[in-house]
Formats: structure tokens, C-alpha cells, sequence
């Protein structure tokens, strides 16, 4: 059998550097544990623009159609602020959403000890936090019809129109329950059931697709206002929240800086299954291109690298070596090295971005002995 394929696309920014240290982890994989991946590596975003005038070249879409999981740094930056919204960077990485059918997005929140006086909240409430939110990613109002800015009685008029239809419901669902099983078989569903008809909608294919095929998952309801408030009281009540385009990525981010920092977070976009029942992926960074530091071996690639652990757990099915490498990463936070975005005022000297990589690659030698 040929080995899985990976396509890489470093993008623009710091993606580029902290994509090299993803490269690293994956060779030590093929070398140390025999998991060989064949990978490709081609250009998206602002690097794509400026070797081909467009964000996503179709031999690249192509390619990541064929691949078993995608891998992107980052894209964007204000070299490209004046170009035409058609061809900005970011949609390339919508195109890729968008035309792999990436619907259920996986947006983990979890604060490593080391980390947890990071937090904007206090330690006690976010230590050992691990929370999962499956966001769906592909309808909602971000795409739903009639959409844009229209005249209307002499005055401009906004619209967004929220929209969902059962099978989308069902399947960003189902996503949910199979993930709550490999881990503590708790789902909350968030919608706004009180005042949409869309999240009425929601709740009652939720309730019945969880009543047909996933009945031994605990299902509860929450409405998306309360759960942001939920998140900032008592973070550690969840395990996996799903939940709609919108009030996703409004909660995700909310979730997020419970963590303490953007350059520890990964995330996975997850399609339908392939031919070989891998599903479409594509995993990436929560963080952006940073230009401000690009260049300067000053960015923390933990997210890139926890983001190719996801892979090797979603798309691989290497649960384990995925625990192996985020073991590893927890462990070189517990014995103090960090990047400049993880410093406080009595750490020593910040690392560069290749001696996290390294000590990442020390500790997996570790695990080993």
C-alpha cells in the first residue's frame, strides 16, 4: 500500500517558519515510528498571488482534493491589503473550505498547566480545561441567500440571511456525537431556539439524530447566549459544544483566550469520508500570518505542530502517536521553554521558533526511551 499523502501549504507570514518545525515532526514520525507520509508542498494565499495572480492556483485545489489531509500555515498580510476582495488571500483558504466541502470545523480549547496563569481567567477555573467545539463551517448566514447591501426606500439596507437545511443539521451533528464518543460522551448543542426558527430548526434534528443512532451520548441544549457566559463562569462543565456557523466562530474565540494564547491552538476542518474513508481535512493554526514578526524566528509553531497531531488522530487514526506528540509539547511547556508569546516578566530568554521545534523533537526522542 502507498504511503498517505499530506499536501502542505505554508502560505504567507509566519506560516512559512512554522510549517519548517511541522516538516520536522513529520520526518521523525516516518524515521522513529514508521509512519511515512508522502508530502507535497505547493503555495496558497499571498504566495500563490504573487507566482500565479490568484490565491489558490486550480492545480492546487486539485491537489488537495486527491490528498488525505491538507496542512496550512497561514495567509495574508498587508502587502495585500489593496488588492480586490476576489483575490485577497483568505480566499484561497475559503476556496479550499468551500470546494472540499469542509463542514464540521473541530476548534479544541485546552489550557496546559503550564499555561494556565496565561488566562484571562483565574487559574483554578481554566486548569485541565479541554473542550471541543464542532462549528459548522459551510451555510449559516455566512452564505445563506439573499445576501448583500441593497437600496431600500432611500436608504441602504444590510441582509444576512440565516439558513440551514436538515441534512446540513444532521451531519454536522452526527460529527459531534462520533467525537464525543472518543471522548467523555457529552454534547451541548447551542442555538438561539428562544427567537430563530432556524435554531427551532436545529434543535429538533439535533434531538433526532441523537435519538436514532446516538442515544448512549449525553445530549443537552443551551442557548448560545447563556453558553458564552457559561464559557467565562465555569468553562470545565463542557466537552464538546456544537453549534452553527455564526455562533460558532463567535464562541471558538471565546473559548480560545481561555487558553492563553492564540500560538497554542490548533483546528481541524473535517469533510465527507473518501473513497478510502478518510475524511476530507484540512488542519491549521487558529493563529494568523503575524507579519509583524514574520521572518525573525520569533513565532510559536505549537498550533501548526498540534495541528498535524489532530491529523494523525482525525484522518490517520494514530490516536496514540497524536497523544504522543501533544505529550510532548505539554512537557516542554512544564520544563519552561517558551516562545516570546508565552514569556512573563521573570522567564529567561525566549526560544527562537527552531528551538521549540527542537525541544519538541528532544521530548519525542523521550518518549521513546
Amino acid at each position: 500500500m502507498s504511503n498517505p499523502s499530506l499536501l502542505i501549504l505554508p502560505g504567507d507570514g509566519i506560516g512559512q517558519e512554522v510549517m519548517a518545525q511541522v516538516r520536522r515532526i513529520v520526518e521523525w514520525y516516518g524515521d522513529k515510528r514508521g509512519l511515512k507520509f508522502d508530502v507535497e508542498e505547493d503555495l496558497v494565499g499571498g504566495a500563490a498571488y504573487d507566482a500565479h495572480g490568484t490565491p489558490l492556483h486550480d492545480d492546487t485545489m486539485a491537489k488537495a482534493q486527491e490528498a488525505d489531509a491538507v496542512l496550512l500555515g497561514a495567509v495574508g498580510g498587508p502587502a495585500y491589503d489593496d488588492l480586490d476582495f476576489s483575490v485577497k488571500p483568505e480566499r484561497g483558504l475559503l476556496r479550499l473550505r468551500k470546494e472540499m466541502d469542509l463542514f464540521a470545523n473541530l476548534r479544541p480549547a485546552q489550557c496546559f498547566d503550564a499555561l494556565a496563569d496565561f488566562s484571562s481567567l483565574k487559574r483554578d477555573i481554566v486548569s485541565g480545561l479541554d473542550i471541543m467545539i464542532v462549528r459548522e463551517l459551510t451555510s449559516g448566514s455566512y452564505f445563506g441567500e439573499p445576501r448583500g447591501i441593497f437600496e431600500e426606500n432611500g436608504q441602504r439596507v444590510g441582509i444576512n440571511t440565516q439558513r440551514y437545511t436538515e441534512a446540513e443539521i444532521d451531519r454536522v451533528a452526527r460529527s459531534a456525537f462520533e467525537l464525543a464518543r472518543r471522548r467523555n460522551n457529552r454534547v451541548v448543542s447551542m442555538e438561539k431556539a428562544n427567537v430563530m426558527e432556524s435554531g427551532i430548526l436545529w434543535r429538533e434534528v439535533v434531538e433526532a439524530v441523537h435519538k436514532a443512532d446516538y442515544a448512549d451520548v449525553e445530549l443537552s441544549h443551551m442557548y448560545a447566549d447563556n453558553g458564552a457566559m457559561q464559557l467565562v463562569r465555569a468553562p470545565k462543565q463542557f466537552d464538546v459544544i456544537l453549534t452553527d456557523n455564526l455562533f460558532g466562530d463567535i464562541l471558538s474565540d471565546c473559548a480560545a483566550m481561555l487558553t492563553g494564547s492564540l500560538g497554542m491552538l490548533p483546528s481541524a476542518s473535517l469533510g465527507a469520508p473518501m473513497e478510502n474513508g478518510r475524511p476530507k481535512a484540512l488542519y491549521e493554526p487558529v493563529h494568523g500570518s503575524a507579519p509583524d514578526i514574520a521572518g525573525q524566528g520569533k513565532a510559536n509553531p505549537c498550533a501548526c505542530i498540534l495541528s498535524f497531531a489532530m491529523a494523525l488522530r482525525y484522518s490517520f487514526d494514530q490516536g496514540d502517536e497524536a497523544t504522543r506528540l501533544e505529550t510532548a509539547v505539554q512537557q516542554v511547556l512544564a520544563d519552561g521553554v517558551r516562545t516570546g508569546d508565552l514569556m512573563q516578566a521573570d522567564d529567561a530568554q525566549p526560544v527562537s521558533t527552531a528551538q521549540m521545534g527542537d525541544a519538541i523533537l528532544a521530548a519525542l526522542d523521550a518518549s521513546l526511551a
